[in-house]
């Protein structure tokens, strides 16, 4: 077969796409139909070395345009034998975009003088993007294990952390009772108030490492979007302006409506703080299903997706994975600084109500925060609220009544024993819930009420209340807990506890729990 046109026909039925060029020039020699198939081209251009990059499109997969001097023609050239590239990217005049790998080989005449180059390419770009979705996919994966293990860690230090907040409430009502100096009772005032700020505090580190779902009531997110931006509007620099574009029909899911607008309000916030000037933040809802086809990092699924989308500076890819960590925050600069748990309070309600959070960039610039909440294939009814407990009355006097104190932090114990002294009960403790069973076994007649810690070594909070409940099926126990550990709670409650006590508590807190279950 030596007719070139032959050759030519065959060359054209390949599913390689082909292309040669002549050394040194650069001239085009041949072009298949493959290769114009694969660049988007109807003809062949008119390039010469040199000026390759732009008639044929090539750019690097960061989105800039290809050095000349790196092209594969360069390369031969200089190496005189055979290059294989993996980093041209084609961006068609249709706008579509091809990853190419290369193989590039010098051609030779008789007396050993390189005359061509020969190219053929490959169309990587579904192998690019399973590459880009699985390094993607372990980026997620690494962060969530992360957050996960901060999570864990968090909870743990929140709870200890409660323990001794409990004991400063306490001791501090107590000494405020106490103390006839006018001075005096200032200072303990700002102790009491310093312990509250702490407690809001590890609120707001519980609601982070919280992984369980509070399913309360059908919420609408519309609703609680315009709550959250009429509220912000009111306070905004008038420069930034405040967009909203929400779906109004079927924008509900089950949840906390409280905490779903915490979750609005940080993000608007937090797109506020990354304008520097005149600005735009946009509140968006929408309905979104998720084919389990479509990659990213919303599962398949019905959702109703939240965005709240700004003009601003944008997230630094370098510190993307950290942005939902406690603490960490590029608040640093100006009169008001960053406490880094806004975005960390969203990835807690988020988890919480088992959805996803993501922050991408904007299309042009800023920031999209994407928030993906499930939502059921039919839409919710409202749910009646309980009523609050009534407190039943007392029908002895207090001194009457002996409480078993089962805590194992000796400070927290110690404390609860003086409050309930105060309060007129007689009282009896235990540092475990072992020895707590022993001494309920022995006065079980006489025990008026439980007061009992979730967790501890050991036996478990709601170990040691099954067993009360196997020798005295009518105790009332409340349960005392300063752990984030939703489910636990909800079991126990499940089981019958009579009451339920969040450390830390003060003195009036601890009475009234009492109260509700019958024990005062």
């Amino acid at each position: 077969m030596n007719d070139p046109r032959e050759l030519s026909l065959v060359a054209d039925e390949l599913p390689v796409a082909i292309w040669m060029g002549r050394v040194p020039s650069g001239e085009l020699v041949y072009m298949n139909a493959a290769c114009r198939e694969m660049l988007g081209l109807e003809e062949a251009p008119s390039a010469l070395r040199g000026g390759f990059v732009e008639p044929y499109g090539v750019h690097l997969p960061t989105g800039e345009r290809y050095p000349e001097d790196k092209m594969p023609f360069e390369r031969v050239i200089a190496a005189r034998t055979t290059v294989v590239l993996e980093d041209l990217v084609i961006h068609r005049r249709d706008g579509k975009k091809v990853n190419l790998r290369v193989f590039a080989k010098p051609i030779f005449d008789e007396a050993g003088e390189m005359t061509h180059v020969l190219e053929a390419f490959t169309d990587i770009t579904r192998e690019v993007e399973a590459e880009r979705a699985r390094i993607d996919g372990e980026r997620r994966l690494a962060r969530a294990q992360r957050l996960e293990s901060i999570g864990q860690l968090v909870a743990g230090i929140a709870h200890d952390f409660n323990n001794l907040l409990t004991v400063t409430k306490l001791s501090v009502t107590w000494l405020r009772a106490a103390e006839p100096s006018h001075a005096r009772q200032q200072a303990l005032a700002q102790i009491d108030a310093v312990t509250d700020s702490a407690i809001e505090l590890i609120k707001s580190l519980i609601g982070f490492a919280r992984r369980e779902r509070r399913l309360m009531a059908p919420v609408s997110v519309e609703a609680a979007a315009m709550n959250v931006v009429e509220m912000a509007r009111r306070t905004f620099d008038p420069s930034i302006e405040l967009l909203t574009d929400l779906c109004t029909e079927n924008a509900m899911v089950m949840g906390d409506a409280s905490q779903l607008e915490q979750l609005v309000m940080n993000l608007v916030l937090n797109a506020r703080d990354a304008i520097h000037g005149p600005g735009k933040v946009v509140v968006r809802t929408s309905i979104r299903a998720v084919d389990e086809g479509d990659a990213g990092a919303i599962p398949a699924g019905r959702w109703l997706v939240l965005e709240v989308v700004d003009d601003g500076c944008g997230v630094d890819p370098a510190i993307r994975d950290r942005i939902f960590e406690p603490y960490f925050t590029t608040k640093t600069q100006g009169s008001v600084k960053g406490t880094g748990l806004g975005l960390a309070t969203v990835h807690g309600i988020v988890n919480a109500h088992c959805g996803v959070v993501e922050v991408v960039d904007a299309p042009g610039r800023g920031t999209v925060a994407r928030v993906a909440l499930p939502q059921p294939m039919t839409a919710p009814r409202a749910v009646p609220l309980a009523s609050p407990p009534t407190p039943r009355p007392r029908r002895k006097a207090a001194e009457d009544r002996l409480v078993l104190v089962i805590d194992d932090e000796p400070l927290v114990r110690a404390s609860t024993v003086a409050t309930l002294r105060e309060l007129g009960l007689r009282v009896c403790d235990a540092p475990d819930g072992a020895t707590g069973l022993d001494i309920f076994s022995l006065r079980h007649e006489e025990v008026a009420g439980v007061v009992l810690d979730m967790v501890m070594p050991g036996l478990r909070g709601r170990d040691v209340f099954v067993a009360l409940r196997k020798v005295r099926p009518d105790v009332p126990v409340l349960l005392v807990t300063g752990s984030g550990d939703t489910a636990e709670v909800d079991e126990i409650r499940a089981l019958g506890v009579a009451g339920v006590l969040a450390k830390p508590y003060d003195d009036r807190q601890l009475a009234t729990a009492l109260e509700q279950v019958g024990v005062l």
